[in-house]
């Protein structure tokens, strides 16, 4: 190896060149770093993919003693010990999926003083025979990750973090840093107070993740939708979620019927099969993943390039942690949702179940949120921002609503139309029967009602079945019509369609989008990188992970790639100045990459 510039391994910015490969920290991570080394509490806010990690396993290889990472879910400790390998960090975990000799091997590697990192479950860290062993112990620092779980009021609370304060009381002089990506408010002061952290040392970053382009679709025929959605997806790695299981099967048979690389994920399969397809998908085997939201935090995935939910999320806090497991290395990414407002009474109708009251009108004012953002004609962006209490003032140019304004137009006539179909049906019929009579529809169910002699029958042939459909919810938006929902959904007149009925005003509405506007975006744009080199880079990322049994992302982010394609580095030196390459990295994996990239440059 040549002669190195060295960093000092005792400092914040040495530990993060050195093992991590980083020159230079994001905002708000080294005041974090600094406060825990001073021996502080700290609550830490970040966007997923912004970071958090670094905020305690930077101290933790500063401090003396072993930082204790208290993780929800065995694949998170997985993958985040895999890359602390990678790395040539000493780095463990303890769970159910490691046998009893391998937990002694580690105890008493532990007990030596060999491991930096231990990551442990809450149900395992609060058990009286491991706190005893942690009492004997030189503990540098406790990390709570997903802290939101510790609050009655976070979206996903765990009985178990509740009783994390115990750490606390029992080793007092041990700082604790909570991180979590998604909390209101009211969450954040709340894990405060369960954690029973100390004058806290607070910060929250932006949660702001440029990188991503929101965009909602009306729900018309959803699995075309997808389907056509993902052939413009080729080769790219996300996550579809659904709101049961049995959707997600049916989604994800049909999707494998038709040729893609799809798996299903949810509750109720065995820790077999999802360890299974969760391995599969971190290593680049299977591409799609359909699933329900228990296909969670655990993913550490960073090229993950879109995530589509194809049923409206219950709280904008899930939404946005969902959609943040797109894009992590910082990349071109996509969060798109299929909407249909009729979803909004079947949601509301699961609150119904919750016996706490005041737990009921929490989850419901968080769903009302949801709703309000799903039904938005603004920015996107800015409205996830100032309900997270940052306050956008400009659009943000990379959603929907900014990148297709919606239109509107005079619907007067077209509004008059369905309501007078839907008084002359009677009333008594739901969304699909009334577009069916718009457009002259020939079934057996409209001559048998004599339907097909109403003076509206087919008097909107000339719009397809989406359009009546969009412009019908936009009627439900206005107020104009109601869906009795104890009546098979049946659509009925409210008292303001009247005055809409007699021409009083001109009614503007939003031209339906009967497709969707996807934009191409290159996800490697801000490199001027060769393309070629990229792709042979992947597939020798791919073979040396093979080799080693890790996830192609723990070798090298799809950026540290994009960036040797920019730079073509064929010396340590030049190697050491991509961004995400350490010393542990260039001496495991450096050779056979320069190597490569002297082959393609003598042949091109």
């Amino acid at each position: 190896m040549e002669n190195l510039a060295t960093h000092s391994i005792d400092t914040p910015h040495g530990v993060l060149k050195e093992v991590f490969g980083y020159s230079d920290f994001r905002d708000g991570q080294l005041d974090v770093i600094q406060a825990c080394l001073d021996g502080r509490d700290s609550l830490v806010l970040l966007p997923t993919g912004g970071g958090k990690s670094l905020c305690y396993q930077v101290p933790a290889l500063l401090l003396p003693g072993t930082c204790i990472v208290v993780s929800p879910l065995i694949s998170l400790m997985q993958d985040q010990v895999a890359q602390l390998k990678a790395l040539g960090v000493s780095a463990e975990f303890i769970n159910n999926s490691i046998d009893r000799a391998q937990q002694q091997a580690i105890y008493q590697r532990l007990h030596q003083g060999e491991i930096k990192l231990l990551y442990v479950a809450p149900e395992k860290v609060l058990q009286s025979e491991f706190i005893e062993r942690l009492s004997h112990l030189k503990l540098g620092l406790f990390a709570i990750d997903e802290a939101h779980c510790v609050s009655h009021w976070g979206h996903d609370f765990r009985p178990h973090y509740c009783r994390l304060h115990e750490l606390k009381q029992r080793f007092a002089t041990v700082p604790m840093m909570a991180l979590t990506a998604t909390a209101d408010l009211a969450t954040r002061s709340d894990i405060v107070t369960q954690l029973g952290l100390h004058t806290p040392f607070i910060h929250t970053g932006s949660f702001d993740r440029p990188n991503i382009r929101y965009t909602i679709e009306e729900k018309f025929k959803p699995l075309s939708q997808l389907m056509r959605y993902l052939r413009t997806q080729k080769g790219q790695s996300g996550i579809v979620y659904c709101s049961s299981r049995k959707r997600v099967d049916d989604i994800s048979e049909k999707l494998v019927e038709a040729g893609f690389n799809a798996a299903a994920y949810h509750a109720g399969m065995t820790n077999e099969q999802r360890q299974f397809v969760q391995n599969a998908f971190a290593r680049d085997d299977i591409q799609i993943v359909v699933a329900t939201v228990a296909f969670g935090m655990g993913i550490n995935k960073s090229n993950v390039r879109y995530v589509l939910h194809y049923d409206i999320p219950k709280s904008i806090e899930a939404y946005y942690q969902e959609t943040g497991r797109a894009g992590r290395d910082g990349l071109a990414a996509e969060a798109i949702m299929y909407f249909d407002p009729a979803d909004i009474g079947r949601v509301k109708r699961f609150f119904e179940d919750i016996e706490d009251e005041h737990r009921r009108r929490v989850e419901e004012q968080r769903f009302n949120s949801m709703a309000s953002f799903a039904s938005a004609q603004t920015c996107r962006r800015q409205i996830l921002l100032n309900y997270f209490s940052e306050y956008q003032r400009e659009p943000c140019g990379n959603c929907d609503i900014c990148l297709n304004p919606p239109k509107r137009f005079d619907g007067t006539l077209v509004a008059q139309q369905a309501l007078s179909c839907i008084y002359r049906a009677e009333q008594r019929f739901g969304l699909g029967y009334i577009v069916d009579v718009l457009r002259g529809a020939n079934t057996a169910r409209i001559r048998d009602n004599q339907h097909h002699t109403l003076s509206t029958y087919g008097i909107g042939k000339e719009h397809s079945n989406e359009y009546w459909l969009s412009i019908l919810r936009q009627l439900i938006h206005h107020g104009l019509v109601a869906q009795d929902i104890t009546q098979g959904a049946a659509l009925r007149l409210t008292e303001g369609a009247r005055s809409v009925l007699r021409g009083e005003y001109a009614l503007q509405l939003a031209q339906p989008r009967l497709e969707a506007k996807h934009v191409y975006q290159d996800k490697l744009a801000q490199f001027n990188y060769d393309k070629k080199l990229f792709a042979k880079l992947r597939s020798l990322r791919k073979e040396l992970a093979d080799q080693d049994d890790v996830p192609p992302y723990v070798v090298f982010s799809d950026k540290t790639l994009a960036e040797m394609a920019q730079l073509l580095p064929t010396s340590d030196s030049e190697f050491l100045k991509v961004s995400g390459v350490g010393f542990t990295k260039l001496s495991k994996y450096g050779a056979p990459f320069m190597q490569l990239i002297r082959n393609y440059l003598d042949t091109d």
